[in-house]
């Protein structure tokens, strides 16, 4: 994700669009370092988020206002103080850098109309937000910066505020075609680093999309290349920078499956193995690109404690089945030792006393073999030593059958609800897959005490509805699973899941009717996309009608046998398939 000069480029004609001229009519901050003004303008009222956040430095049009302390910090007291009422003159994004200026008209306390300048650096762990008179002077900002923390440039009052141009990189608006092969691309670096280090609003991604456009490697050294890619790619260039400087955005979100991947004010055709949602603002994209990321990052985060509960039950029951299997198939040999113990009863009779061996025919298989003696003892004696090791070895071998298999569908078991925790969206979720957990013997369950009411697990599975109007749903979780195909689902109606893979239960309802073709492949597409193998370019799923579905006994939650299913090989696309919320 590049929150880079050319999406502040999108912003700022956005804002122009509906800001320009409009006043300033609330002033709250959120944050320690946001900033949320409401400007009315055009008889609408837009609520403008302004975020100086390190880790997320964000600005655009918010849909809702959000939470606001009842006692307004100093810095919002002072805005309020200057520019509450005050009329926006100008947006503007200086020498394409990651700055928006908002010059704003007022009235100072005498009645004279004055002139403030709101800047917003939107750097990374350099964002801040500067309040300052026109000459440049700071008033005030909402992070103060000293020498002790930055050498280059002080953040605080009375002092005259500057961009520090400490890369020395130029405005891609101004370059030229000498200037770009002459200086940018002679430097000894790749062709894509080569541009988003020389340039200002040039982000690593929009130089990989330049490159792609101009069917050029970015991880490719300038030097390598010839005058006619160096003039291809500088038209190609040129090209990008007339649609910013015409205003020919194309806001999008780029998605893997359902998850976004990235966002840019432009069309991305080097993620070409992904799909584009566009939208009509850039500032609709960053509220849902980060509402959608944050909100996977924080059923992550919260899903840490449990991920790191099956990983570690993961790689010990791996251990212990591998050790199973080597001993298991360390018993292969037992019926070796039971026909060595056969064949010295039936001809040891005529062994000489001290023998090594003993040649014969087998005859279970008519050919010749040798069974090696111990000298020390008798025939009797060997066969005994023979027998005793082929039963050892069956009593093993019986024994380790019955808990391979056991270690076997628990190694199944956590394989699935590591999926589950993968597939995880809310935390009703992960609340289950606790629950299933805690059932298993993996967790724990802490009570609080003995009057303390079992927790009421609500998640409901995905539901989709198929492009011939069918309900198709999804168990995001074993126990979600359970409920859907034993509970929910109709005899008639189809089940599906993906073959041989922990992964969703997908429930199709018929209604009683014959389900089309192209509801069958919707229905194998989310059992595809919500399987361990997501990520895959085919997966084949097995389909049935739910009445051919059976639990074994003492089977683990979500488990099922079927027989005599269908199968199909389908790519796990999904994102055509309407989601019902």
């Amino acid at each position: 994700m590049a929150f880079d000069g050319i999406v502040i480029s999108n912003l700022v004609w956005e804002l122009n669009e509906r800001l320009l001229d409009g006043r300033i009519n609330k002033i709250y901050q959120p944050e320690g370092d946001a900033l949320l003004l409401t400007i009315k303008n055009n008889r609408n009222n837009y609520r403008l988020l302004l975020s100086a956040s390190p880790s997320l430095p964000l600005a655009y049009i918010a849909e809702d206002a959000g939470t606001n302390p009842m006692v307004a910090p100093n810095f919002c007291m002072l805005l309020r103080k200057h520019i509450s009422g005050g009329r926006i003159a100008a947006i503007t994004q200086p020498d394409m850098e990651r700055i928006l200026k908002f010059e704003i008209e007022h009235l100072n306390e005498l009645g004279d109309l004055c002139t403030k300048f709101l800047i917003v650096e939107l750097m990374g762990k350099h964002s801040n937000i500067i309040f300052c008179q026109p000459d440049g002077t700071i008033i005030d900002s909402i992070k103060h910066i000293s020498a002790n923390v930055s050498s280059i440039r002080e953040v605080l009052p009375g002092r005259s505020y500057f961009v520090p141009n400490t890369m020395n990189k130029k405005n891609p608006m101004e370059i030229d075609n000498q200037t770009f092969i002459d200086e940018i691309l002679t430097k000894p670096l790749p062709v894509g680093k080569a541009l988003y280090t020389s340039m200002t609003g040039l982000s690593p991604l929009i130089s990989e999309e330049i490159c792609y456009r101009a069917s050029i490697d970015s991880s490719m050294s300038t030097s390598g290349l010839s005058d006619a890619e160096k003039l291809h790619l500088f038209g190609t260039f040129q090209r990008f920078m007339e649609d910013v400087r015409e205003h020919h955005f194309v806001p999008t979100i780029v998605y893997r499956g359902r998850e976004p991947v990235e966002f840019a004010s432009v069309s991305l055709s080097c993620y070409s193995d992904c799909t584009t949602q566009t939208f009509d603002s850039i500032s609709t994209v960053l509220q849902t690109y980060y509402a959608e990321k944050n909100a996977s990052t924080r059923i992550r985060q919260k899903s840490h404690d449990l991920r790191h509960v099956v990983t570690t039950a993961l790689d010990r029951t791996r251990k212990k089945y591998d050790l199973q299997l080597k001993q298991l198939k360390d018993t292969e040999k037992r019926e070796k030792y039971k026909i060595y113990g056969e064949m010295i009863n039936t001809y040891g009779y005529g062994l000489e006393e001290g023998a090594k061996s003993l040649s014969c025919l087998n005859y279970y298989t008519n050919e010749e073999m040798t069974v090696p003696l111990d000298t020390q003892l008798t025939p009797h004696e060997n066969a005994k030593k023979y027998f005793e090791r082929y039963n050892k070895l069956k009593r093993t071998f019986e024994a380790l059958t019955g808990l391979t298999e056991e270690t076997h569908a628990e190694l199944e078991h956590l394989d699935s609800v590591s999926t589950a925790l993968d597939l995880a969206q809310t935390e009703g979720d992960l609340a289950q897959i606790k629950e299933e957990l805690i059932q298993a013997g993996y967790v724990k369950r802490h009570t609080g005490g003995k009057n303390v009411k079992k927790q009421k697990l609500t998640s409901p599975p995905l539901h989709f509805l198929s492009s011939d109007g069918y309900h198709m749903y999804v168990g995001k979780n074993n126990i979600q699973n359970e409920e859907l195909t034993f509970k929910f689902a109709n005899g008639g109606d189809w089940w599906f899941h993906a073959k041989g893979l922990p992964g969703s239960h997908v429930i199709v309802k018929t209604n009683g009717d014959e389900l089309p073709d192209r509801t069958f492949e919707e229905a194998a597409r989310l059992a595809a996309y919500y399987s361990k193998n997501r990520n895959s370019e085919k997966v084949e799923i097995d389909y049935i009608q739910r009445k051919h579905v059976k639990k074994p006994n003492a089977g683990k939650p979500g488990f099922v046998i079927y027989h005599t299913n269908y199968s199909m090989v389908i790519s796990p696309d999904i994102t055509d398939i309407q989601l019902v919320k």
